[in-house]
Order: C-alpha cells, then sequence, then structure tokens
C-alpha cells in the first residue's frame, strides 16, 4: 500500500518522546507537514530536530503549548494552521492504589486524558468538516476495556476517551472526516520502563524486568512482549490515510492481543 499524506498537516500532541514522537516521525515519512507538539521548547525543537535528521525533507515546525489549558490549545491550533489530521496522544499515567485516589487526581486525569482531546477536537473539526476531508486519532489504551486494578483513575479516563471519539464521529457522519480510537497495548517506552520497574524489582536487567512485568502484570498478552511505538505509529499512520476512509467511529487495537476479545 502507498500511503501519501503530501499536502497534508497533521498535529500530534505529546510527540516529543516515546508513541507520540513514533506517530510524528511516521507521518512525516509519509510526507506531512507535521506539528510536533510539547510543553517545552527545548524538547519540542529536539523532537522537531531529530524528526529532520532522521526523515529526508521532512517538514516539522515544533510548538510548545500545554494542551491541557485554552490558551495552549488555541496557540497549537493558530501556529498549526489548517489541521487536516489530529493525533490526541498526550496522556499521563501512574501505579495508585484504588481507595488513594481523591477527587483532585481524577480531575488531572480527566483533564489531561479527556478533556485536552475534547478541546482539541473542537477547535479543529468545524474546518475539517467544512474542507470535507479531516482525520481525528485519539490514543487510547487497552486499560479502558481491561481496567487496570493499579490504575483505574488511568483506565476510566481512556474508556471515556473511546465514548469521545464515537460521539465525535457522530458528529462529523456525512462529512469525509473520520474520528477513530487506537486501543495501544503495553508498549515501549521511557515512561513504561520507569512504570515497569515500580512494579517488579528494580535490580533486574531491562530484559528479565520486561519479561516479569508480563508474566506476573499482563499475562494475558498474546505477543508476550512488550509493543514497539513504531508499532502503534504503523496503525496511526494507514488510520490518517485516504486509504482509511471507511473506518470512523471505530476503536482499532493495537494491543498485542492483550484484550481477550474479538471486539473491544
Amino acid at each position: 500500500m502507498l500511503i501519501d499524506l503530501t499536502g497534508r498537516t497533521a498535529v500530534v500532541t505529546g510527540s516529543t518522546a516515546g508513541i507520540g514522537f513514533a506517530i510524528a516521525r511516521g507521518l512525516a515519512g509519509a510526507g506531512a507537514r507535521v506539528v510536533v507538539n510539547g510543553r517545552s521548547p527545548e524538547t519540542a525543537d529536539a523532537a522537531a530536530r531529530r524528526i529532520r535528521e532522521e526523515v529526508p525533507a521532512a517538514s516539522v515546525l515544533s510548538v510548545a503549548a500545554d494542551v491541557t489549558t485554552e490558551d495552549g490549545a488555541r496557540r497549537l491550533v493558530d501556529e498549526a494552521g489548517d489541521v487536516d489530521v489530529l493525533v490526541n496522544n498526550l496522556g499521563i499515567f501512574g501505579a495508585t492504589p484504588a481507595l488513594e485516589i481523591g477527587d483532585e487526581e481524577w480531575r488531572r486525569y480527566f483533564d489531561v486524558n479527556v478533556l485536552a482531546a475534547v478541546r482539541l477536537i473542537r477547535l479543529v473539526l468545524p474546518g475539517m468538516m467544512e474542507r470535507g476531508w479531516g482525520r481525528v486519532l485519539n490514543i487510547a489504551s487497552d486499560s479502558a476495556v481491561v481496567i487496570p486494578a493499579e490504575m483505574i483513575h488511568y483506565g476510566v479516563s481512556k474508556t471515556a476517551l473511546l465514548g469521545v471519539s464515537r460521539g465525535f464521529a457522530k458528529a462529523a457522519a456525512g462529512t469525509g472526516v473520520t474520528v477513530n480510537s487506537v486501543i495501544a497495548g503495553p508498549t515501549h517506552t521511557g515512561g513504561v520502563e520507569d512504570f515497569v520497574y515500580e512494579l517488579v524489582d528494580r535490580d533486574l536487567p531491562w530484559d528479565e524486568a520486561q519479561r516479569e512485568f508480563m508474566r506476573i502484570h499482563r499475562p494475558q498478552s498474546l505477543l508476550q512482549r512488550l509493543i514497539e511505538p513504531e508499532e502503534i505509529a504503523n496503525m496511526v499512520v494507514y488510520l490518517a490515510s485516504p486509504l482509511a476512509s471507511a473506518t470512523t467511529g471505530g476503536a482499532l487495537r493495537v494491543d498485542g492481543g492483550y484484550v481477550d476479545s474479538i471486539l473491544p
């Protein structure tokens, strides 16, 4: 399949590292003009430079903006221009016993993992609908379907994101704009390495720690390893392309078979 996003502008939130960076690089490789986003100008600029080094002739703009605020979201969209592809990748996670999660922490997870995406969709969806083409992709998690006992606030926020995706897909019905979720499984990123070492012996070498984590905490994974960020990016690039024109309102799984269900 030939995926060509030449002439399209793609915004990826939380794209200075990990899954977000892999998605931004993948979209740039498909020819899109990519807007890299993070809160720090230094990290955003560094990510943009790295993409330019790894993808010859890539068109990359870095915008430092905190999209969990209205001002930050507006600044990102204003600097990006007409947005054809929006990837809401920004998210936070962490292990906390269920009965110790207070109201403030619940609100913080919903502000970052749900409302930031909603805010950006509201800003860009009308323009996409008017132009008759657009892609909105919300990066969810297997935790949206299999709520993890060690971080139910994270899981529930990602469940809400699935509903957000379906609802906005209905709002864009018949316009040529698609809205989907991508259910990412346990993925190998720097943040996940820290999380793994919160749950297993910190003295273990990484390969052993990863296997121990999957054995104890994610035993239902059919892949039996952590997913690499590029594997998530491959699905996102496809869904962002014209080839996925008949896929909308869905929750597409890149979970390594973690969710024990034919459908989410």
